[in-house]
């Protein structure tokens, strides 16, 4: 790879506990990553630009409130709309398996649950970026 892999972790919209974003972003800084974290109750357009600024290879969303079925999409949604194809959407929190079906069904990558190790987050990460990056 000719450049570190960047990733935007975020927590959206009124959740305001981020001890799991935290734990990931510092996992994926040990690992070598250079990590963007936007701090608490950012929207999804917040979201967006901020990756887009940051020029990033992934964007992670913390979701713990029960909105993953909007701000997902809503990311996704920008995302495509801005010509994003090449960057990761993953996330994690508390996510029943059936809303994480509907989730991949539209594209987005991999919904970590509470208990993940974060070694296996940041070789999702890794491998799906050296596959996907266009550079």
């Amino acid at each position: 790879m000719s450049r570190k892999i960047r990733v935007l972790i975020a927590k959206a919209g009124l959740d305001g506990h981020d001890r799991g974003a935290k734990v990931v972003a510092a996992a994926l800084r040990d690992a070598g990553m250079e990590v963007i974290y936007t701090g608490l109750r950012q929207t999804p357009e917040m979201i967006v630009e901020a990756a887009l600024q940051e020029d990033v290879d992934a964007i992670g969303i913390s979701i713990l409130s029960g909105a993953h079925m909007t701000v997902f999409p809503a990311v996704w949604n920008l995302m495509k709309e801005k010509g994003m194809d090449d960057v990761l959407l993953f996330g994690g929190g508390i996510i029943p398996q059936e809303d994480a079906e509907k989730l991949y069904e539209m594209g987005i990558g991999k919904l970590f649950t509470p208990g993940t190790s974060t070694a296996e987050t940041v070789e999702y990460v890794r491998k799906w970026v050296e596959e996907h990056r266009k550079d």
